[in-house]
């Protein structure tokens, strides 16, 4: 295909989808359609048969859920539920019901906001807010990002220890390969991922499962638990810990996101059906995720509460004490789960730091530096932990992530709910009064306590403190008062505007008009040619482009270990023969009427050809593409990618 065809082709498109927003806009005008996709390399990627029944239609929709319900069995949640179930016994199993009904329905409002919108919650936020408090807003979404991926790290580097007897130290260090796991993963799409969570969350549920049949706990005094009680002191501290470990904020990002990878149709119809299946999904995987809650807090109380070990906070601890209890096999299945568990909740983590920089950023990077970048903020204040304080200290490091965790939690429902109640945006699909009733209520509840566990917490540190303590006058107090302050606002400022949302989710810019007229000519084409049997399509769609009029540059980079290094000075026999085939391509398209000359570099292929294709002028480059993708670009790079971010002229890419 040629340029001139293919910029026709491209225009028409661009006309037939101007013609779609319209009718979309006609038809079904709350939903964005000219915001960048969340996540746009799985947008929309998994199908969805409008005529299938509904089992099919639920196993279609399903796995969201599930990706969003593995941060609500973290290690974070662990520390939380064995604390409580060691001190009270049964008797907070409540706080764990009324949390979990909290989550399913501030993600079902998530996933709401993502099906109607078309847009997740980052990205809605982006929309909303002005950019002083944007800023703000994504900054402390990371540091949310990064201390959940903390509790993550410390959560498998103990159950890697308790299961191989692995320092902690190295147990941390190991946790930065993951980031190959996320990259393999994402490669093989959303579905591949969400099968692996899946399958995690049942060897968690399995592995706990089989410690209640070996614990036996007294199922009577369990269901006594469900009943509500007066909370006070320690309980009340626990209960709020609980809680803010449970509802998570990135998570609210995440499920906006990935509710968006199934393909419904754009109608009420569609969207109707679209958010009742995920909220069957949801509801499904949260409770899923409350019974594996209950089931550390139930293991808890029945191996420690009931034997006269009330004050049992450390993970590590638990499992001796399990070892003690019960033999070998109950802290074995403890530590499976808890790697399972940070392992999945890591890959979810990353998900979300994805989903929020692009949303309140529009700043893209590849995954697996995103992973990377996220895994080394959480693992050095780890590394540092243990290098300075010692092991015992991780568990202090733990309380204080889900601390940091619940200062963004308010940051992440005030909006959610303010977006799902925007009848200018939502339509039909605006929340009731009564949903908005139980959403504010429920934020209220989760803003409240979290605050009382922050200010507990600071209050602590002030009573500990010796030198330390104008640090935290200084520095800790005023930035968490304006943390308050912009939260107040965050709150405020929906009810104070009127003005019409903007739509800034555009990083690559909008459409243009197309005018018709004279075609593009080159006149100085370049040919990347790199001797894999893809050459002569390459020259075809060359001298396609720029006929008989037209210079043609053939180029070709020798890429061997003494290129590299000795650069023009090479002479070995791989460039002799580069050499020899460039001349015989050259002389050919010389005796068929074409004026042709060679450029050979040596080293790195993109820093070449860019460097060619400023010397020669070259002002269209015709190059194939390699072939592989996954690992193998790590190993052996992206050339065309680099070369489009080196160079400002068109490319013309040959599969």
């Amino acid at each position: 295909m040629t340029l001139e065809n293919n910029n026709k082709e491209v225009s028409k498109k661009a006309v037939d989808v101007a013609n779609n927003i319209e009718s979309d806009n006609s038809e079904s005008g709350w939903r964005s359609k000219s915001t960048t996709l969340s996540m746009p390399e799985v947008n929309a990627s998994i199908p969805v048969n409008p005529s299938a029944n509904f089992w099919r239609k639920l196993i279609a929709f399903s796995g969201p859920g599930f990706l969003v319900a593995v941060g609500y069995m973290d290690p974070g949640n662990w520390a939380t539920d064995i604390a409580g179930g060691s001190e009270f016994g049964y008797k907070l199993i409540w706080v764990l019901l009324m949390s979990n009904l909290i989550a399913v329905l501030l993600q079902s409002l998530s996933a709401r906001l993502g099906i109607v919108r078309g847009m997740d919650l980052a990205q809605a936020s982006k929309n909303a807010y002005p950019k002083w408090a944007n800023i703000p807003l994504y900054i402390l979404a990371e540091i949310a990002i990064a201390a959940c991926d903390l509790a993550e790290i410390v959560g498998m580097a103990i159950g890697l220890n308790l299961l191989f007897g692995l320092p902690l130290i190295w147990g941390i260090s190991v946790t930065a390969l993951d980031t190959l796991l996320l990259l393999f993963l994402i490669n093989r799409g959303i579905r591949t991922m969400e099968v692996f969570i899946v399958s995690l969350v049942f060897i968690i549920g399995l592995s706990f499962l089989i410690e209640m049949f070996v614990v036996a706990p007294v199922y009577g005094d369990v269901i006594i638990g469900l009943i509500p009680t007066k909370l006070n002191g320690d309980a009340l501290y626990i209960a709020i810990g609980i809680i803010g470990a449970t509802v998570m904020p990135h998570n609210l990002y995440l499920h906006s996101s990935l509710v968006q990878t199934r393909t419904f149709e754009n109608t009420s119809a569609g969207m109707k059906n679209a958010i009742r299946m995920n909220f069957f999904d949801t509801t499904i995987a949260l409770n899923l995720a409350f019974f594996v809650n209950a089931a550390i807090l139930v293991l808890a109380a029945a191996a420690f509460y009931v034997n006269g070990y009330f004050h049992i906070a450390e993970i590590q601890d638990a499992s001796i004490l399990l070892n003690k209890l019960f033999g070998k096999t109950a802290p074995t299945f403890f530590a499976i789960a808890l790697i399972a568990s940070g392992q999945s909740s890591t890959i979810t983590g990353t998900l979300a730091g994805q989903i929020v920089m692009e949303g309140h950023l529009n700043f893209r990077i590849q995954p697996w530096i995103r992973r990377l970048i996220t895994r080394l903020l959480a693992i050095i204040p780890a590394l540092i932990t243990i290098i300075y304080f010692g092991d015992k200290a991780l568990g202090s490091l733990l309380i204080l992530s889900q601390v940091v965790l619940s200062l963004q939690l308010g940051f992440a429902v005030i909006p959610l709910i303010h977006f799902n109640s925007d009848k200018k945006y939502m339509k039909e699909f605006t929340i009731k009064l009564w949903v908005k009733i139980l959403a504010w209520t429920s934020a209220a509840i989760i803003v409240y306590l979290n605050i009382h566990l922050v200010i507990d917490e600071i209050s602590g540190w002030i009573n500990n403190a010796t030198d330390n303590k104008i640090i935290i006058y200084a520095i800790v107090i005023p930035v968490i008062l304006a943390c308050f302050a912009l939260l107040g606002y965050v709150f405020i400022h929906p009810f104070l505007t009127s003005k019409t949302e903007k739509i800034s989710q555009l990083p690559h810019g909008q459409a243009e008009n197309f005018i018709s007229g004279p075609s593009i000519q080159y006149n100085n084409i370049g040919i990347a040619i790199d001797f894999t049997g893809n050459d002569l399509k390459l020259i075809k769609n060359a001298i396609n482009q720029g006929g008989k009029s037209a210079n043609y540059t053939i180029i070709h980079i020798v890429e061997s270990a003494a290129a590299r290094y000795l650069g023009k000075n090479t002479r070995d026999y791989e460039t002799n023969l580069d050499q020899d085939s460039l001349v015989k391509y050259q002389t050919d398209l010389k005796e068929l009427g074409y004026k042709a000359n060679i450029q050979i570099g040596f080293g790195n292929a993109a820093k070449e050809i860019t460097k060619i294709i400023r010397s020669q002028n070259i002002d269209l480059l015709v190059m194939g593409v390699h072939g592989h993708k996954g690992f193998k670009d790590l190993v052996f790079g992206t050339t065309v990618d680099s070369v489009r971010h080196k160079t400002k002229i068109p490319l013309l890419i040959i599969s």
